[in-house]
């Protein structure tokens, strides 16, 4: 399905063309890309009886919601009503079916979008790649010999492959950005607390965001907008009024800087070209150095590790055998990280963050890449960074743990070279000025330097 969000919404409020049949092409899209393993639920039935309700809402001129009518779904860890969470792991399958749905999922139903699936994941949502012992790979829809990334490939490769134009993932460490990059759609984790993750199944919860996936900047913000809001189900969500996106893409007096030192180191040649485009555009003059960043991904893998092992450890003693062994070692790994490590880790944090804020009183926007390379294929391991050969799930995340580890709010926007896989840039701004990124992106996309290409085609 070609169509953007907005686009379906504005065709259901007008009458062009009904719920139910948008949904039904949907599901048969969904049907006829199976080889691309996306989704791990399919929730047909209560699908059509969602649109067909909406159908008839609209017959008798009720009012409907911004996104009346728009298919989306939602990476498996977050709680469906009557659905098993499963988080992308086997151990979940024996819990009860999730008795509401998550905040974000009841916010995007209560718009009026229509929940169609839950989407394939990395197990627990530890990983940069997609590729789950227990629910297979989830391929690249523009090259599926290669990897759609993670944590929420499946909900990146969904929009990609024009399944659905809207998705939900999770990032702690760069899990939406990291796919949105390497499948060539935009990718939005908002600041830290921004959005409620009541309902949605943690790993770490001093770095755990949720955010949107889609095809265009106007589709990031009409999700970004529904799903904003205090929660009392989520004590870290903010009780700030909610932002309406600016997407006028008046770039009058913003200052935009380019991200050096550990943002400018490793990257490949297309990344560095990508860069340059945006800079270009941007007109960018300044340079900015955002202090010890290495370091800072360090202290985010120790907060992480501590964090989410913590989290599993009884299952870590009663079911060991039942993890993904490439998840396995790390949470054992992590179990084992000394107290005093974890605490120094947040004593850097706040340092670190100090530091940024410094930064954001001379710039309005930093820019840089998202991955150091375009996808990496499924059966590769290492990848070359900065000189070194290194092992390819920790380091997908290079560029962007950095940035999660201080709740900064991001948007990944895509890039196609001519000839070359996508990969996406950062647009970084200071918390909670997420209009300061909506004003840039929706300036580069209507310079046509960003885009998100379809790859449906190729199916």
């Amino acid at each position: 399905m070609s169509l953007t969000a907005a686009q379906i919404a504005q065709q259901i409020k007008t009458g062009e063309r009904s719920a139910t049949s948008i949904v039904e092409a949907t599901l048969a899209q969904i049907a006829s890309r199976e080889d691309l393993n996306c989704f791990t639920t399919v929730l047909k039935s209560s699908a059509l009886a969602n649109a067909a309700t909406l159908d008839r809402k609209l017959a008798a001129g009720e009012p409907v919601g911004s996104l009346a009518g728009v298919p989306f779904a939602v990476k498996n860890l977050f709680d469906i009503a009557g659905t098993v969470t499963l988080a992308g792991s086997k151990i979940n399958q024996s819990q009860p079916p999730a008795s509401q749905d998550a905040t974000a999922v009841a916010r995007l139903n209560a718009a009026g979008a229509i929940l169609v699936g839950a989407l394939n994941m990395d197990e627990y949502a530890y990983g940069f790649v997609t590729i789950n012992h227990h629910y297979g790979v989830t391929p690249n829809p523009h090259d599926p010999t290669r990897i759609s990334g993670g944590s929420s490939g499946g909900s990146a490769a969904a929009v990609a492959a024009g399944l659905v134009p809207l998705t939900l993932g999770s990032d702690t460490n760069g899990s939406i950005r990291v796919p949105a990059s390497l499948c060539g759609v935009y990718g939005f984790k908002p600041t830290y607390g921004r959005l409620s993750r009541a309902g949605a199944y943690l790993f770490s919860s001093s770095l755990d965001h949720i955010g949107p996936f889609a095809r265009s900047v106007e589709d990031i913000a009409l999700a970004f907008e529904v799903l904003q809001g205090s929660d009392p189900r989520d004590p870290i969500c903010t009780d700030r009024p909610p932002v309406t996106p600016d997407l006028s893409g008046d770039m009058t007096g913003i200052r935009v800087a380019i991200a050096t030192d550990h943002f400018a180191r490793g990257m490949t040649p297309t990344i560095a070209l990508a860069l340059d485009q945006i800079s270009s555009a941007l007109e960018v003059t300044q340079a900015v150095t955002l202090p010890e960043s290495a370091r800072a991904r360090a202290a985010a893998y120790l907060i992480t590790a501590s964090e989410g092992s913590q989290l599993h450890l009884p299952r870590l003693q009663t079911r060991l055998q039942d993890f993904d062994p490439a998840t396995c070692d790390r949470f054992v790994a992590g179990a084992m990280i000394p107290n005093s490590w974890y605490l120094q880790a947040q004593r850097f944090r706040r340092w670190y963050r100090d530091q940024v804020r410094e930064i954001f009183k001379t710039v309005d926007l930093i820019i840089a890449p998202t991955t150091p390379c375009s996808t990496p294929f499924i059966e590769q391991t290492t990848m070359e960074l900065d000189g070194q050969t290194v092992p390819i799930r920790p380091h997908l995340g290079y560029y962007t743990q950095p940035l999660s580890f201080i709740g900064l709010p991001v948007l990944s926007v895509p890039i196609f070279l001519p000839g070359e896989l996508p990969v996406g840039i950062q647009l970084i701004a200071r918390p909670y000025d997420e209009n300061m990124i909506f004003k840039t992106a929706i300036a580069l996309e209507q310079q046509g330097i960003t885009e998100a290409k379809p790859a449906y085609s190729q199916g």
